[in-house]
This record gives C-alpha cells, structure tokens and sequence, in this order.
C-alpha cells in the first residue's frame, strides 16, 4: 500500500492511499476523487497527469494514449499506473471538476440532425436530463450507436439551450461508420440516444491571459461551445481561433463562428485550408497563419483539438519558435474506421 499526492491544477492536493495492485485512477475513485478518464485500459490518455516523484510501473497502453516523447518529459497514464513507492502527481483539472464530475448515463431525444457537409453532420439532443448534465465547454460525452454495444465519443459543439434544453455535436462522416450511417440513414427526430459523461480534462479555464485556440476538422466543435462560454462571460484578454481544415468543403460552422464573434471586440477567428486546389483565401495548415503576435512571447494559453498529427505538427513548431505557453491544454481524436 503506497500513497499519492494529487496536486489538482487549482492547487488543492488530496492524499490517496493505493491497494496492493491497484491503479492510481482506480485508487482516487475508491476515494471519491474522478480523475477525468473513459477507457480504462491505456487507450484514449484521457486520465493522462504528470509525475512530479516517486516510483512506479506503467503497462498495457498503446502510443496514441501515451507518446514515447510524453513518456521522457514525465507524462502518466492514472489507469496503468501502478506504485512501487509514494508518489505525487500532478492532475490537469480543477479538485471541484474531479470531485463533481459524475459519468453516467443519461437519456435524451434527437431534436435535430443537419448535413452541414459531404464531410460532416451535426446534430442536437434535447431533454430534462440533457438540460441538468453537469459539463464544461469542451468536454465530451460517449454517445452509444443504437442497436449495437459501440459507443463514439463526440465534444459539445454547444451550451444547453435555454429555448429547448438541446446540445449539440459535431460529427465526422466517415463511410460505413456505425454512427455515421445510422445519423445519415436512420435516425429521425424524437430518437432516443443514451449519453455517457461528460469526460475530459480539456475544457476552458478561466482566462486569465491571451488564448490562442487550434481547431483541426471537427476538432472546432469544443470550440464553438467555449465561444458561446465566453460570449456570455465576456472577457479582457485577447483571443485568436485558427481553423483548419484539408478541403473546401470541409469548413462547416462558419456563420455561426461570424456570429459567435462579431459581437466580441477580443475575439476573433481565421480559418485555413490544407488542399493546394483550394479557393479559400488562406491556404496550408494551421501552423502557418500562427504569427508571433498570437503568440505574444510565451505570455499565453493554448487550446489545441485535432488529429495527432497535428498535435505532433504544433508541439514541434512551438519548439522550433522555443516558445513555451504557460499552459498547453490539447486533445488528440481519430475517426472511428468503422
């Protein structure tokens, strides 16, 4: 039996005492405490935290959860790791979202489903249960595919809406996808979904210097819903979106990105286009529209939701520029094959 020291991001720590064999997230929910996570077996690196001592072993995840290069700057999986002595760790989510994040499941209707794209689809899902779950702009549920034992994980692409308890998503169609096919061919409106969550410590903090957010595909749709955030909050500091995407016709949302930032003096938003055959005005990848005015010498914050291709493409530039932002908040999804 070893213990751990959880230092929480809001710089509360809790102490947790492990079993003989257990894991470091399966020990802090023993004890009340969600580390944020979703797969349990080294296969999303949603409970992905920092080791600040101590010793341990780590096993059985895959290298999309956990880079070898994560590994070396002292980067964890909660769910594979297991003691050899009293640690310390330090948690990328406030005590208050650890302690109150409740995943379980929940039942809403179908409200609406549009096409926004050859590429993407979005839909909403309404209901009193929908209405009082508990997430923060940028998190993310696991939508269960009816008639099947799969479940896809998707962010908010929205707040709740106060006219029709509706939130909605941002779906990627990929062909013969499980989801894809049942949105596009099946679903009707008034369909029960079941929802589990909210998941994920990528979600917006209180902003307390300029933001600089990267969106890949429909890695904008966390985005939308911390614009929303914001619009209602307001804010002092100066905030920058880069978009990107591989085709024209991949860029959805763009009225409601005009809208979402027309009235906020501070915000604003660009969006580029990877293909050399496209027509948009900005062309290449994200990477290349990021100035060093957005950067403003370190003094910032990133948010970062794409590929990890791109994840990997935005470390090594902020390496090569030897920029390091105060906080660097990411999340890395890859489409479902099937």
């Amino acid at each position: 039996m070893y213990k751990i020291a959880l230092n929480f991001e809001d710089g509360v720590t809790r102490f947790v005492q492990t079993l003989s064999g257990e894991t470091v997230a399966d020990a802090a929910y023993r004890s009340g405490l969600n580390i944020p996570m979703d797969c349990r077996d080294g296969a999303c690196g949603t409970c992905k935290c920092k080791s600040e001592s101590g010793q341990f072993e780590m096993e059985g995840y895959i290298e999309d959860a956990l880079s070898d290069e994560e590994v070396e700057a002292g980067m964890v999986l909660t769910c594979c790791m297991r003691l050899e002595t009293d640690c310390a760790i330090s948690v990328p989510a406030s005590s208050e979202v650890c302690v109150r994040s409740a995943q379980e499941d929940i039942t809403g209707t179908i409200f609406d489903i549009k096409r926004l794209s050859d590429s993407t689809l979005s839909f909403s899902i309404a209901g009193d249960q929908v209405q009082s779950m508990n997430f923060l702009p940028g998190q993310y549920v696991n939508v269960h595919v009816p008639e099947t034992d799969q479940k896809r994980a998707y962010s908010f692409s929205s707040l709740v809406q106060k006219e029709n308890d509706a939130a909605s998503f941002l779906i990627r169609m990929v062909p013969n996808g499980l989801m894809s096919t049942f949105m596009a061919e099946t679903a009707k409106i008034g369909d029960s979904l079941t929802l589990s969550g909210p998941f994920g410590s990528f979600y917006l903090r209180d902003i307390k210097r300029p933001v600089l957010m990267l969106a890949g595909g429909t890695g904008l749709a966390p985005f939308l819903a911390m614009l929303e955030s914001i619009k209602a909050t307001g804010t002092n500091h100066p905030i920058h979106l880069i978009y990107g995407v591989t085709h024209d016709a991949d860029l959805v949302e763009m009225e409601k990105l005009e809208a979402l930032t027309s009235t906020m003096e501070q915000v604003t938003f660009s969006a580029c286009v990877a293909s050399e055959e496209s027509n948009w005005p900005l062309k290449g990848y994200v990477t290349q529209h990021i100035s060093p005015s957005h950067l403003n010498d370190g003094d910032l914050d990133i948010y970062l939701c794409g590929p990890p291709p791109m994840v990997e493409a935005v470390s090594q530039f902020m390496n090569e520029k030897d920029i390091t932002p105060v906080n660097f908040y990411y999340e890395k999804f890859a489409a479902s094959s099937h």
